[in-house]
């Protein structure tokens, strides 16, 4: 079975990139594939949130209570 394994590395001055593994042996062939890393863009929980599906039911903090005055109501009838 062939083993993968995933490494992350700092190019260093001139484009050098070492990759240390003690699992290589010396005279071992391997591929190597260089992506450059892809930092995630910071999302606020907000973002998130909003990302979701069915998003917000309420537009206002006012749409909330008038929902919460409606269902208290309900009870007592």
């Amino acid at each position: 079975m062939q083993k993968v394994l995933h490494k992350k590395a700092t190019v260093q001055p001139g484009g050098k990139i070492e990759i240390v593994d003690r699992d290589l042996q010396a005279g071992e062939q391997v591929d190597v594939v260089i992506s450059p890393a892809q930092e995630p863009s910071p999302r606020s929980a907000w973002q998130i949130i909003s990302a979701g599906a069915g998003q917000r039911l309420f537009k206002s903090a006012k749409d909330v209570d008038d929902y919460l005055a409606d269902e208290r109501a309900s009870w007592e009838r």
